[in-house]
Protein backbone atom coordinates (compact mmCIF):
# COMPACT_ATOMS: atom_id res chain seq x y z
CA UNK A 1 0.00 0.00 0.00
CA UNK A 2 2.76 2.39 0.84
CA UNK A 3 4.55 1.66 -2.59
CA UNK A 4 1.62 2.65 -3.84
CA UNK A 5 0.85 5.93 -2.06
CA UNK A 6 4.33 6.89 -3.17
CA UNK A 7 3.82 5.84 -6.49
CA UNK A 8 1.00 8.06 -7.04
CA UNK A 9 2.87 10.82 -5.08
CA UNK A 10 5.63 10.50 -8.14
CA UNK A 11 2.85 10.85 -10.99
CA UNK A 12 0.95 13.92 -9.08
CA UNK A 13 4.31 15.61 -8.74
CA UNK A 14 5.00 15.13 -11.70
CA UNK A 15 2.17 16.41 -13.55
CA UNK A 16 2.45 20.55 -15.28
CA UNK A 17 1.11 22.66 -12.72
CA UNK A 18 -1.54 24.86 -14.77
CA UNK A 19 -1.27 28.34 -14.83
CA UNK A 20 -3.83 30.89 -13.00
CA UNK A 21 -5.61 32.90 -15.27
CA UNK A 22 -5.57 36.74 -14.38
CA UNK A 23 -6.56 39.83 -15.68
CA UNK A 24 -4.02 42.41 -16.97
CA UNK A 25 -4.38 45.15 -14.42
CA UNK A 26 -3.32 41.74 -11.67
CA UNK A 27 -0.20 41.06 -13.25
CA UNK A 28 2.05 42.95 -11.13
CA UNK A 29 0.63 41.10 -7.93
CA UNK A 30 1.90 37.97 -9.18
CA UNK A 31 5.74 38.31 -9.48
CA UNK A 32 7.60 35.17 -9.55
CA UNK A 33 4.56 33.42 -10.14
CA UNK A 34 3.50 31.58 -13.29
CA UNK A 35 0.17 32.77 -14.81
CA UNK A 36 -1.70 33.29 -17.81
CA UNK A 37 -3.00 36.76 -19.27
CA UNK A 38 -6.02 36.12 -21.36
CA UNK A 39 -6.96 40.00 -22.84
CA UNK A 40 -6.61 42.44 -25.95
CA UNK A 41 -3.37 43.01 -27.39
CA UNK A 42 -3.20 47.02 -27.28
CA UNK A 43 0.16 47.61 -29.24
CA UNK A 44 3.03 45.93 -30.81
CA UNK A 45 6.49 47.13 -31.39
CA UNK A 46 9.95 46.26 -31.67
CA UNK A 47 12.29 48.38 -30.13
CA UNK A 48 15.91 49.23 -32.05
CA UNK A 49 17.62 45.98 -30.04
CA UNK A 50 15.00 43.86 -31.95
CA UNK A 51 12.92 43.22 -29.10
CA UNK A 52 9.48 42.80 -29.56
CA UNK A 53 7.05 44.18 -26.74
CA UNK A 54 3.74 42.90 -27.10
CA UNK A 55 1.55 46.00 -25.01
CA UNK A 56 -1.81 44.57 -22.86
CA UNK A 57 -4.28 46.74 -21.08
CA UNK A 58 -3.17 49.61 -22.52
CA UNK A 59 -0.25 51.37 -24.89
CA UNK A 60 3.38 51.70 -22.94
CA UNK A 61 3.82 53.51 -20.64
CA UNK A 62 0.42 53.17 -20.06
CA UNK A 63 0.00 49.28 -20.26
CA UNK A 64 -0.85 46.92 -17.34
CA UNK A 65 2.41 44.94 -18.78
CA UNK A 66 4.21 43.39 -21.80
CA UNK A 67 5.25 40.31 -22.92
CA UNK A 68 8.51 40.71 -24.34
CA UNK A 69 10.37 38.44 -27.13
CA UNK A 70 14.03 39.07 -27.56
CA UNK A 71 15.28 38.89 -30.38
CA UNK A 72 16.95 35.55 -30.59
CA UNK A 73 13.43 33.99 -30.10
CA UNK A 74 11.98 36.15 -32.88
CA UNK A 75 11.51 33.80 -35.13
CA UNK A 76 9.46 31.56 -33.22
CA UNK A 77 6.99 34.55 -33.07
CA UNK A 78 6.64 35.39 -36.79
CA UNK A 79 3.06 36.62 -36.77
CA UNK A 80 3.17 38.97 -33.89
CA UNK A 81 2.46 42.21 -36.11
CA UNK A 82 -0.91 41.06 -36.16
CA UNK A 83 -2.01 40.85 -33.04
CA UNK A 84 -3.16 44.43 -32.18
CA UNK A 85 -6.53 44.33 -30.68
CA UNK A 86 -6.67 40.63 -31.22
CA UNK A 87 -7.80 38.55 -27.42
CA UNK A 88 -4.08 36.79 -26.93
CA UNK A 89 -3.67 34.24 -23.77
CA UNK A 90 0.11 34.72 -23.07
CA UNK A 91 1.47 32.67 -20.40
CA UNK A 92 4.73 32.59 -18.40
CA UNK A 93 6.60 33.97 -15.11
CA UNK A 94 6.05 37.10 -14.31
CA UNK A 95 9.15 39.28 -13.51
CA UNK A 96 10.03 42.99 -13.16
CA UNK A 97 11.93 44.93 -15.24
CA UNK A 98 12.40 48.77 -14.16
CA UNK A 99 9.48 48.10 -11.66
CA UNK A 100 7.22 47.22 -14.41
CA UNK A 101 5.60 43.49 -14.75
CA UNK A 102 6.86 41.43 -17.97
CA UNK A 103 6.11 38.01 -19.41
CA UNK A 104 9.33 36.68 -21.22
CA UNK A 105 8.11 34.86 -24.25
CA UNK A 106 10.95 32.07 -25.13
CA UNK A 107 8.59 29.33 -26.61
CA UNK A 108 5.74 29.51 -29.01
CA UNK A 109 3.08 27.80 -26.85
CA UNK A 110 3.36 30.62 -24.59
CA UNK A 111 1.73 33.18 -26.79
CA UNK A 112 -1.78 32.01 -28.04
CA UNK A 113 -3.99 33.86 -30.19
CA UNK A 114 -7.65 33.41 -30.04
Amino acid sequence: MRTLILALGFIVAALPVRAQTIAPAEVKAHVGQTVTVQAAVSDVHTGRAGVTFIDIGGAYPDNDFAAVIFASDRAKFPNTGDLKGKTVAISGQVVLYQNRPEIILKTADQLKAN
